[in-house]
């Protein structure tokens, strides 16, 4: 029988009642694997209450700063805050990272709090 017809119960079992398993080892096929680990690679939006074309471009903004300052989460941020106070107006805040929670006091209508890379939290939001 196959080794890959086996399955791992199958295998307990055998264990458990005496058997034993011979298994010829197969040389071993190196196969390029860029991780093993898989990211994702599009943002998740927790909360938001942006009009949706803000929303697109919040968007847009916090996962290009977070691809480009991967290794400096607060360059990234302060890529966002700029940007958000030149096309929105000024009072926008900007946390980038993980492991954060948050309770803030923000203006209706103006805050996107989403996910990206897997691990990476963004909040934007505009307070007065």
């Amino acid at each position: 029988m196959p080794l890959a017809a086996i399955s791992l119960r199958e295998c307990l079992i055998m264990r458990n009642r005496g058997q034993s398993l011979s298994v010829m080892a197969e040389p071993e096929l190196k196969k390029e694997e860029p991780d093993s680990r898989r990211l994702q690679t599009f943002p998740i939006v927790r909360h938001c209450d942006m009009p949706e074309e803000m929303k697109v471009e919040t968007m847009e903004l916090c996962v290009t700063a977070c691809e480009k300052y991967s290794a400096n989460n607060e360059t990234a941020a302060k890529m966002i805050k700029e940007t958000m106070d030149k096309k929105f107006g000024a009072s926008w805040h900007v946390v980038v990272g993980e492991g954060f929670a948050f309770e803030v006091t923000h203006e209706m209508k103006n805050i996107l709090y989403m996910y990206f890379g897997g691990n990476i939290a963004v909040c934007v939001w505009k307070c007065t």
